[in-house]
């Protein structure tokens, strides 16, 4: 059974919460594929509209492989966050084995004072349920 972990950090006004499951109908621990969806919500508690400019993720297995991810935004968008609202997304990583992690930094801007600035993305741990049966 999924018992689900979040993960949370407040970085430069901006508060991200993480949670990772294990999707062991997408997974086929057989040929080492195992699949994991990440929930992220990203709250602006600053006092002015932040856009999310980019992702740089670290993905971290247990067979010792790392990888990174670079790219712009989340989900095929930038989104503009008002002060005080959150935006949810939904993503997925596939791994090669039972266990392993991911943190990483997004980059945004302020949009009234035009400053860019990098918040932490907190490392939180993919494992396959049945690890922990």
């Amino acid at each position: 059974m999924n018992h689900p972990r979040l993960y949370n950090l407040l970085s430069s006004g901006i508060n991200i919460s993480v949670v990772p499951k294990f999707m062991p109908v997408e997974s086929n621990p057989s040929i080492g594929k195992y699949i994991f969806s990440y929930e992220v919500r990203i709250k602006n508690t600053r006092k002015n509209t932040v856009k999310l400019l980019s992702r740089h993720w670290f993905i971290y297995e247990s067979i010792l492989i790392q990888r990174e991810v670079q790219g712009e935004g989340v989900v095929g968008v930038q989104p503009e966050i008002i002060p005080g609202d959150t935006f949810l997304y939904t993503s997925w990583c596939p791994i090669n084995c039972q266990v392993g992690k991911m943190n990483g930094t997004y980059e945004f801007e302020d949009l009234v004072t035009k400053e860019k600035f990098f918040v932490d993305i907190p490392e939180f741990i993919l494992v396959a349920d049945f690890v922990l049966n």
